[in-house]
């Protein structure tokens, strides 16, 4: 199993023959492989997981992800009986 992060497209990279681009990850901006997401653009959200892109997400799909993260990490903390 593997686990997609959600990231908004900030910058493409031009010129090369792989389509690369910068993505914010909620204030984390990394370097991204785009080639296998079909027409990506600038303001668009992917979600990537080690470094490519691998679909294209709506906004509001990558602000359920988000929240499920977040929601995530308190309910480890019940599980767990950590505080």
């Amino acid at each position: 199993m593997c686990l997609g992060i959600p990231g908004r497209v900030i910058e493409l990279e031009a010129g090369g023959e792989v389509l690369f681009g910068k993505v914010d990850f909620a204030g984390v901006v990394r370097r991204v492989c785009l080639a296998h997401v079909d027409d990506v653009s600038v303001g668009q959200y992917v979600l990537v997981h080690v470094g490519f892109a691998l679909t294209r997400i709506d906004e509001a799909e990558a602000q359920r992800v988000f929240e499920l993260l977040r929601n995530g990490d308190e309910r480890s903390d019940l599980e767990t009986g950590e505080a």
